[in-house]
């Protein structure tokens, strides 16, 4: 459920009036570092925020459709998280601990192999890892090189897995790796099914089929030139590459050719986790059982928290071969442990299953009237709009150009809305809506209208042609 915001402007301790947003931003592109990212998308300074609404410095609010790149499972400032973290700050609880056990992290253990197939959580062993995804990934690709004695790993073309050096040799994408000397030297890229623009230029269940031969063949030639890997990692749907799901028959391909090789398989639930893609594990939709699990985002309620689960037949480590020293956050496993509770009583998965379908009927049925609607695909609440140039030649396929200028263009469309929207996929073409789990139906039928008006109005217009009032800034009231 949504929380109303306060109406009163933000204030500095002490009566005096907070900084300007003007001010903020000024002194954020001065001080801080060139990478920053989201930054540059949104030039909102968040004041408060509550559900999914974000209230800015300046009193405008908007409606969150990123959500923490998925972390927010309740939205902001949900009554069950801020119950959690001021329950366990009264109750004098150590906040760091390191590695040490606490009731808190046992309770948080015991809400999380709740969720876990029964299958893999009879079986599994959970690794507290620095506090990110990237950690998590680390982790466990260090933790199967160590147990199968090999280095190689298996990764998929437009995979996103981190930016730490072992998470980004297995990403697909290739900017951030052009200037690190030796990523991914070790790394055997193979094609992940991507319907609209096939690797193949087929398209559909065929494309995935050719994808699960091309994999399991090259396994097999003695002159294919893959040493046999330490795993193979994957997830059950792309996120930053743009919201693209695998067909549950391929992942039980996956499965299958990397079981008979005995090849371990490493599934990254990091953005589809918790109930994000109507499931409250992406891997639940195809019934496949990895062998290992990463898991951050959304587990620590909106805090930094991020795991390994693994079966217990990998854990080959010796004491201290995997650290790190913000591993024992006590307020992330508090908050982690009530969301996570609160997703399964609630049904939210279920829930997400219901909207995001909805949702992605009505935006596939705006293509018919927005020919720059290239594709709508996606699970649960996890959806990508991918837009293309109409005028363009399309491809052996039938997919059309990306157009990531119009992308880009959209999303400041949307903010001048009151709708915070993010790019990726190919080209950053691909308009991704992550909204909290908690959001409602007239939440949703905002966000549907917000976004269609948006990609109408940029595409009714040549690109450097002004628009109407709404672009020039008139937020509507959420």
């Amino acid at each position: 459920m949504s929380i109303t915001p306060p109406s009163t402007p933000p204030v500095a301790a002490r009566g005096v009036p907070a900084p300007s947003a003007e001010a903020i931003l000024r002194r954020q592109r001065a001080r801080e570092s060139s990478a920053r990212t989201y930054a540059r998308s949104f030039p909102v300074v968040p004041a408060r925020a509550y559900g999914m609404t974000v209230e800015g410095a300046d009193g405008r609010r908007y409606l969150d459709c990123l959500a923490g790149a998925g972390t927010l499972a309740l939205g902001h400032n949900h009554p069950v998280v801020t119950e959690a973290v001021r329950r366990t700050v009264d109750s004098g609880a150590p906040l760091h601990v390191l590695d040490l056990a606490t009731p808190e992290k046992d309770e948080f253990t015991d809400a999380l192999f709740a969720t876990l197939p029964p299958a893999f959580a009879e079986k599994a062993r959970v690794h507290f890892c620095g506090p990110a995804g990237t950690d998590a990934v680390e982790a466990a690709l260090k933790l199967l090189q160590t147990a199968t004695g090999r280095h190689g790993l298996l990764a998929f073309t437009g995979a996103y897995h981190g930016m730490t050096a072992g998470a980004l040799a297995v990403s697909g994408g290739v900017s951030a790796k052009r200037p690190v000397p030796g990523t991914a030297a070790d790394v055997t890229r193979l094609p992940y099914p991507y319907s609209y623009r096939c690797p193949f230029g087929v398209g559909g269940e065929r494309g995935a089929r050719l994808s699960s031969a091309y994999t399991e063949r090259l396994l097999d030639d003695p002159n294919g030139g893959v040493v046999p890997p330490a795993a193979m990692i994957l997830e059950a749907v792309q996120g930053e590459g743009g919201a693209v799901p695998a067909p549950d028959s391929w992942l039980r391909e996956m499965r299958r050719i990397t079981a008979e090789r005995e090849i371990p398989l490493v599934v990254d639930e990091v953005q589809t986790g918790v109930g994000r893609t109507g499931a409250f594990w992406a891997i639940e939709h195809s019934g496949i059982v990895p062998d290992a699990m990463v898991m951050s985002k959304a587990i620590g309620g909106s805090l930094p928290l991020a795991v390994v689960v693994y079966h217990e037949d990998y854990d080959g480590w010796l004491p201290g071969a995997h650290t790190g020293t913000f591993r024992g956050n006590t307020l992330a496993m508090a908050a982690g442990t009530a969301t996570l509770r609160y997703v399964a009583r609630e049904g939210l998965a279920e829930r997400a299953a219901a909207v995001g379908a909805r949702m992605t009927e009505r935006l596939t049925a705006l293509r018919a009237e927005l020919p720059a609607i290239g594709d709508v695909r996606g699970r649960g609440l996890m959806i990508g709009v991918e837009l293309v140039d109409p005028a363009g030649t399309p491809d052996a396929c039938g997919a059309l150009p990306a157009a990531p200028d119009t992308a880009v263009r959209v999303r400041a469309a949307a903010l001048a809305r009151g709708l915070i929207v993010e790019l990726g996929g190919r080209y950053d073409s691909t308009v991704r809506l992550l909204p909290p789990l908690v959001i409602t139906d007239e939440e949703t039928e905002a966000v549907l209208d917000r976004l269609a008006d948006a990609i109408a109005e940029v595409t009714a217009r040549p690109e450097g042609v002004p628009g109407g009032g709404n672009e020039r800034g008139a937020v509507r009231p959420v």
